[in-house]
């Protein structure tokens, strides 16, 4: 029963911590009652098979942790309207098994090489499995520690260097620490060592705190100018509207909303993802003959310097004979299609820029390890009402720059936002600002979309870009280059929101360097490894 306590109150720690409604600073020690329960198990129980025990209690706090934190994807609803039951257990039980895998390793590994080698372990570990999520197809990062202070930008401006990454191994830092400072203590009962354990662990976390207030109140950095952006919210129902409504009424009440908003000047419009053409989509050899586009053209005309950036869905065709991408499928015996998650940028005379969503949204966007996982699961792509079809992708970043000020935008499209070391790549190509074209609708009044608008602000620290964030429901925010949301809109209203989006040029060390922690965890763990390998031939050699 004690390991069974100790359990819930790790995953009530790691669940109270996380945004939007949480209180991030019980991250420092949410995992230690799960250390706690471990190394009771492995020193001091009688179980016989103490790593399934270990294994099965790490799985109940991280189940735990994944619904109170991510339960929110039960608002996903099938066509027929009823809820995706698919959309919410499978990541909580793959990712809450990750998870328990990860600390298992750690189990065996302190179990073998000692408590001290065993805690660093974790951390390296912990780090190279956050940064193995961040990259595989069934990515989904949502739980990466350093995403818990994201409502809190004051608190981590050194994220401009270390990213949210630094704030995971920092975090892991502090937890470990503070089990060795009880462990220490348990030992010996020594009140000097509990006093300097105790002071190192204050000043971890209490430093990094301070130098972010430092930076917070000394950010001047001056702008190479600014655009005026109309960040558009035309509030389409994402499971009926969106796909039974007329396209070119769709269209012309976006446009209207648009024109009716248009005071003043305007650098910009922005659209949401797939906020054209509802149903079925654009084909991409075809653009300059598109009703849809070239409306938007006439539109622009009545607006001169303005450009016009929105997501759509959008395709392109192959003939049988030609070299196709893997996610092109057959429509007919002659023909096959590749579609795209797209966000484009149109201005009057001027070519359409083009980019395809680099990340993809697995189980509803791109079937993950298609050729192995069909044969098992069937078409178990998730039916959100669009295409159920892995789209195809841009395996470089862009950016869309302006023909009539210096504007360069980022574009951004929905899942890619919580990506920290792939949104450096967009700033690497040239963007000053961040254009987000979001439609977070699909799990309806919920945190979902609260937290994905809340780790648009670790990028903009990271890169220290403002942020336009258009949303097809809300929230719509500008979000300038601390972290701050300047103004937002509310969730469900149809509307615009205006913001003067201030350039900026200058890389920030995390803009150039990426996660720098996690390739050296990625080089510790390997190390780590190699000596446990050594070690363990070594004692075979000397029992030969």
């Amino acid at each position: 029963m004690k390991y069974v306590l100790l359990t819930l109150i790790s995953a009530m720690l790691l669940s109270v911590s996380w945004p939007t409604y949480g209180v991030p600073f019980f991250i420092f020690f949410a995992l230690v009652p799960l250390l706690m329960m471990e190394h009771g198990i492995s020193k001091f129980s009688s179980y016989k098979r103490k790593s399934w025990m270990v294994f099965g209690l790490s799985y109940l706090c991280f189940v735990i942790w994944n619904i109170v934190t991510t339960g929110w994807l039960y608002g996903a609803k099938n066509p027929d309207g009823s809820h995706s039951m698919m959309a919410v257990v499978f990541p909580v039980l793959v990712n809450s098994f990750l998870y328990s895998l990860v600390f298992q390793c750690y189990h065996w590994y302190k179990n073998a090489q000692g408590t001290y080698w065993g805690l660093a372990f974790l951390i390296a570990i912990w780090m190279s499995f956050e940064k193995f999520h961040l990259n595989w197809e069934l990515t989904w990062p949502w739980l990466n520690l350093g995403n818990v202070f994201s409502d809190y930008p004051k608190l981590i401006q050194w994220y401009d260097t270390l990213g949210a990454t630094g704030g995971s191994f920092w975090i892991l830092l502090i937890n470990v620490l503070i089990f060795y400072t009880l462990r220490t203590w348990e030992a010996g009962r020594k009140r000097k060592d509990l006093i300097r354990n105790s002071s190192i662990v204050a000043a971890l976390i209490v430093l990094p705190m301070i130098i972010s207030l430092v930076k917070y109140n000394n950010f001047n950095e001056k702008p190479s100018g600014q655009v005026n952006v109309l960040m558009l919210q035309p509030d389409l129902d994402p499971y009926a509207e969106k796909y039974s409504k007329d396209s070119l009424v769709i269209e012309n009440d976006l446009l209207t909303l648009a024109e009716n908003n248009s005071k003043g000047r305007i650098d910009y419009y922005i659209a949401p993802e797939t906020a054209l053409p509802g149903r079925g989509s654009i084909s991409e050899t075809a653009f300059d003959k598109s009703l849809i586009l070239n409306n938007i053209k006439g539109f622009l005309s009545k607006h001169p310097g303005a450009v016009f950036a929105t997501g759509i869905s959008s395709h392109r065709f192959y003939k049988n004979q030609e070299k196709m991408p893997k996610e092109a499928y057959q429509i007919n015996p002659d023909l096959w299609v590749e579609s795209y998650n797209t966000a484009v940028q149109i201005a009057p005379q001027q070519d359409i820029q083009v980019y395809h969503k680099g990340k993809l949204v697995p189980g509803v966007e791109i079937f993950p390890y298609m050729t192995f996982l069909k044969p098992l699961l069937g078409d178990a792509m998730l039916n959100l009402g669009g295409t159920v079809a892995s789209l195809g992708i841009d395996k470089e970043r862009k950016s869309f720059s302006n023909p009539y000020n210096k504007g360069r935008m980022a574009p951004i499209i929905c899942y890619e936002s919580i990506y920290g070391e792939f949104t450096t790549d967009y700033v690497k190509k040239g963007a000053n600002f961040m254009g987000i074209v979001t439609n977070d609708s699909w799990w309806g009044v919920t945190q979902g979309h609260k937290q994905l608008l809340s780790y648009a602000k670790l990028r903009a620290i990271e890169n220290r870009r403002e942020i336009a964030r258009a949303a097809n429901s809300g929230i719509s925010a500008h979000i300038n280059a601390k972290g701050e949301v300047v103004a937002d809109t509310f969730y469900g209203d149809q509307t615009t929101l205006f913001a003067k989006v201030n350039l900026y040029e200058t890389m920030t060390f995390y803009t150039r360097a990426g996660d720098l922690l996690s390739r050296f965890s990625i080089f510790s763990l390997g190390f780590l490894l190699f000596y446990f390998l050594i070690e363990k031939f070594r004692n075979r050699v000397k029992k030969a």
